[in-house]
């Protein structure tokens, strides 16, 4: 080989050298971070725990593997089928009522002119304000069998069906008002404008405009209140009598029976629902096409006295039912002794006299909420910004959408029970996480992960595509787009998500319950053992107090809005 063909052989071997470098951007090197650093949280605080609970479900009691026999134990009960029909009838029952009521609601509130809706956005999103067992006690205080509109049944039980899909109704409508919200928040005037000029009337105008717009929004919806709905366990347990689902046999089989094998094999059957919501998640992304780009000219709704006149009528139907039973659990609280002494009296909310905790545990929920809130809303938005517009490692990208899927369908007592095989291990590194507030804080985080990631990942959807584009044509840094673009345009969704995972926080008990020390019991676990004692009144008191300060997180939010809308939502008033 002679001179010549040496050095133009460095120099190709240079050149090439050079092109790798310069696909091998700081953007990309960022984004492989952040995707490195997210990957490795899924994997250790999602997938390590499921995969200890299915190491537990192959064990005996004495941790001795026994491969498929719990399995083969399990199929061979007769009960189990009755709770699977139960699970997933409740789910269709559920699902279809709350996704109907749920976007005729986010379309009073975003595509009309019906006054109060500053009012009816905090009515509308009151539920989630409340721990869960707090509907399922209202409902018995109005609908049981000593309820004071018991007659309103006409005959029948609330302790059942009836009473476990109205609670599951009123539990899961706000977590779809959100995500329809978000998906109806922006359309483009110019499509109906179209359909005005070629005269084309409401109806349709709906059904090939307004419906397309919010199709994957709607999608989303139906996933995680199907998902929320089959693997909730307070409703259930509380008023669900001998109607049993897949929930509460994971309950019975581990409280009751401390048979942790069988509990750890029906929680295993409650993972197909994630499987099942990642390919509906990617079909509809699949097909997802954005009707919204620079040219278009965000809809403002125009004055209709027809149907503000109805939407008003809707909405304040819905928000009288919510506050019926919001206003009963604050009678119930005030109420000396259900139901032979209505004699009404503070002293429930006298809680050093109540509970041996005090007010600690109203305290300890407040710090666990501030620090989800925060650490939660930056997590989950920067991974959905990673998945949704990163601009390389696409089956990475695909994997992590996959494991953000995957808490929606993991019962909270299933998760908590993976944290304690997980972390409870002297060998585990994280060990020392164990019952403190931080990790009350991850396993909070990682349990609500999906919803604010579907929340994320629909305002995402929502942005033109044309200035990702634009900004790549012109070398712009994503990190430069994402701090002075999509981080403004989409604050409305930030703050929802990090209200959503603040109000939760404050809320939530399946998880938490096997997990807290005495140093960091929540109020909602006070709650579930005040019940547990007989202790009704008390137990009512401090689910108010919760309600009162999650209902002041939800002020803070919409004021905070208001302030910034003006400086950061410009671009929909134009």
């Amino acid at each position: 080989m002679d001179a010549k063909t040496m050095t133009m052989n460095s120099l190709t071997t240079q050149d090439k050298a050079k092109s790798l470098l310069g696909r091998v951007s700081r953007d990309n090197l960022v984004l492989f971070g952040l995707l490195a650093g997210l990957s490795t949280m899924m994997v250790l605080f999602i997938l390590m725990p499921l995969w200890a609970m299915l190491t537990k479900s192959v064990q005996n009691a004495n941790g001795e593997f026994v491969g498929l026999a719990n399995f083969a134990t399990y199929f061979s009960s007769s009960s189990l089928w009755v709770s699977v029909g139960n699970t997933f009838t409740l789910g269709v029952i559920v699902t279809s009522v709350v996704g109907v009521l749920a976007f005729g609601y986010a379309y009073a509130l975003t595509r009309s002119c019906m006054p109060f809706k500053g009012l009816f956005q905090i009515l509308g999103t009151a539920p989630i304000l409340a721990p869960s067992l707090l509907p399922a006690i209202s409902l018995i205080f109005l609908f049981g069998n000593q309820g004071i509109a018991k007659e309103m049944l006409l005959g029948n039980s609330i302790y059942g069906v009836i009473g476990i899909s109205m609670g599951l109704i009123f539990w899961t409508f706000p977590h779809a008002l959100m995500i329809l919200t978000t998906s109806l928040r922006t359309s483009d005037a110019r499509l109906y404008e179209a359909a005005r000029a070629l005269k084309t009337s409401p109806i349709k105008t709906f059904f090939i405009v307004t419906l397309p717009a919010a199709k994957y929004g709607l999608v989303s919806t139906l996933i995680v209140v199907f998902t929320l709905v089959i693997t909730d366990f307070g409703v259930p347990k509380v008023i669900g009598g001998s109607y049993n689902v897949l929930a509460t046999d994971i309950f019975k089989q581990v409280v009751g029976q401390q048979n942790f094998a069988m509990g750890a094999v029906t929680s295993i059957m409650l993972l197909f629902p994630a499987v099942m919501a990642f390919g509906a998640d990617r079909w509809v992304q699949k097909k997802q096409k954005s009707l919204f780009d620079t040219r278009s000219v965000p809809y403002q709704s125009e004055p209709n006295k027809a149907r503000d006149s109805i939407c008003l009528v809707y909405c304040s139907i819905i928000s009288i039912a919510v506050l019926a039973v919001l206003g009963m659990a604050v009678y119930g609280s005030l109420v000396t002794f259900w139901p032979w002494n209505k004699a009404l009296t503070l002293n429930n909310y006298n809680f050093a006299e109540m509970s041996t905790y005090g007010w600690s545990p109203f305290f300890n929920s407040l710090t666990l909420a501030g620090w989800t809130a925060v650490i939660g809303t930056a997590i989950i938005f920067v991974g959905a910004y990673c998945i949704e517009k990163g601009r390389a490692f696409g089956p990475i990208r695909q994997v992590m959408q996959m494991l953000s899927v995957v808490p929606m369908a993991v019962p909270g007592m299933v998760l908590g029970l993976g944290y304690i095989f997980y972390f409870n291990d002297a060998n585990n590194p994280l060990n020392v996480l164990y019952g403190t507030m931080a990790f009350l804080v991850i396993n909070t985080v990682v349990h609500y992960y999906t919803v604010g990631h579907m929340t994320a990942l629909t305002a995402l959807k929502q942005l033109p595509s044309e200035i990702e584009a634009t900004a790549a044509s012109v070398k712009l840094p994503q990190y430069k787009l994402f701090f002075k673009v999509t981080l403004p345009v989409c604050l409305p969704a930030i703050l929802d998500i990090a209200t959503y995972l603040f109000v939760n926080a404050l809320t939530t008990t399946s998880a938490v319950v096997f997990l807290y020390s005495t140093d960091t019991i929540p109020a909602s676990v006070s709650i579930l053992n005040m019940d547990d004692a007989g202790q009704t009144g008390a137990a009512s008191a401090m689910a108010v107090m919760i309600m009162i300060a999650a209902a002041i997180a939800k002020i803070v939010q919409m004021t905070l809005g208001k302030l910034l809308e003006n400086r950061t939502q410009a671009w929909r008033k134009r």
